[in-house]
């Protein structure tokens, strides 16, 4: 059953890195990372936190919508292009196929997050005057051994956008040892986005379910502004809203993720609040999004089970 699994995640994987709209969604990413650095050249004190914190929203913010592109789309381009009627007509379960094709989309996810926390870092790394030199040897290297593994192995071209995100990521957090507050901030807003984009998808995933990517899109992105809303909700003034509204309002913020678990203040990503870590905090957040994401995706089978393709 793994195994099924895993060869459909892999091939979900490769289908979204040939995706043009992910190219177009990195580098947009990275070019809010670059305005980022322009804006925080601007700032006369604390430029580095302005970077660190618009470049941290910005991974946020397009985390979340290739994860509701991506699972709006991935599902239903199999559906049109009916390359799935072969495939379950093998011994494979609608299940496992279903947990594949949502596990290639983290997986893409996770590159998508590592490349631009990588960038990101490397960027704080130079403004702080970190090794500029080697930085750029870094990332200069980097490029060149993936364009050299792309055209040597055309097989392997789609992993090759995973290796270099990893050894960006890893190099990010190497060289952004020099500003350790604003790397605990990326790092810890990069794992947080990875967790939150985890329930998004799984959201996603039950509206590709039985839905059109349109509306997928448009429902998983209203589960998404709840669940960013789920405190206020939850604490609406009943001398304004009306005791109906406010009960309806905290029974709502119960339903959905609460997904301002994954945004905390950067006093928490930096280890100024009392009594939290940030590797507690992280860890809790983790195990929220898995059971949610576990959750999610289970009901997502049951619809997908129940689906007639006829």
């Amino acid at each position: 059953m793994l195994r099924r699994i895993a060869v459909i995640a892999l091939n979900s994987y490769r289908e979204a890195v040939r995706a043009r709209i992910l190219y177009g969604l990195l580098a947009l990413a990275l070019g809010t990372a670059a305005y980022a650095v322009l804006v925080g050249e601007f700032a006369s004190t604390s430029r580095l936190r302005v970077v660190s914190d618009l470049g941290a929203a910005s991974i946020s913010i397009y985390s979340v919508i290739v994860a509701v592109v991506l699972g709006a789309t991935s599902l239903y381009r199999e559906l049109e292009l009916k390359t799935i009627y072969p495939i379950l007509t093998r011994p494979i379960r609608r299940t496992e196929y279903l947990v594949g094709k949502y596990l290639g989309i983290l997986l893409t996810l996770l590159v998508f997050i590592s490349a631009n926390a990588g960038v990101l870092l490397l960027s704080l790394a130079v403004m702080a005057g970190g090794a500029t030199g080697r930085v750029l040897a870094t990332v200069v290297g980097a490029v060149g051994v993936a364009v050299a593994v792309a055209w040597r192995f055309p097989r392997a071209r789609t992993y090759v956008p995973l290796g270099w995100a990893i050894v960006m990521l890893v190099a990010g957090g190497v060289f952004g040892a020099v500003v350790p507050d604003d790397q605990r901030v990326v790092l810890g807003a990069s794992a947080l986005s990875l967790c939150e984009v985890a329930i998004v998808a799984a959201v996603a995933t039950i509206f590709s379910a039985f839905s059109s990517p349109f509306l997928t899109a448009v429902y998983t992105f209203g589960v998404f502004l709840v669940g960013r809303s789920a405190d206020t909700l939850a604490n609406l003034p009943p001398r304004v809203f009306g005791k109906s509204v406010q009960a309806a309002g905290e029974a709502l913020s119960h339903v959905v993720p609460n997904l301002m678990l994954y945004v905390p203040p950067r006093a928490l990503l930096t280890g100024e609040t009392p009594g939290a870590t940030l590797s507690g905090y992280v860890g809790s957040a983790a195990l929220h999004a898995a059971a949610w994401a576990v959750l999610l995706v289970a009901f997502a089978a049951i619809v997908f089970r129940r689906r007639d393709f006829a």
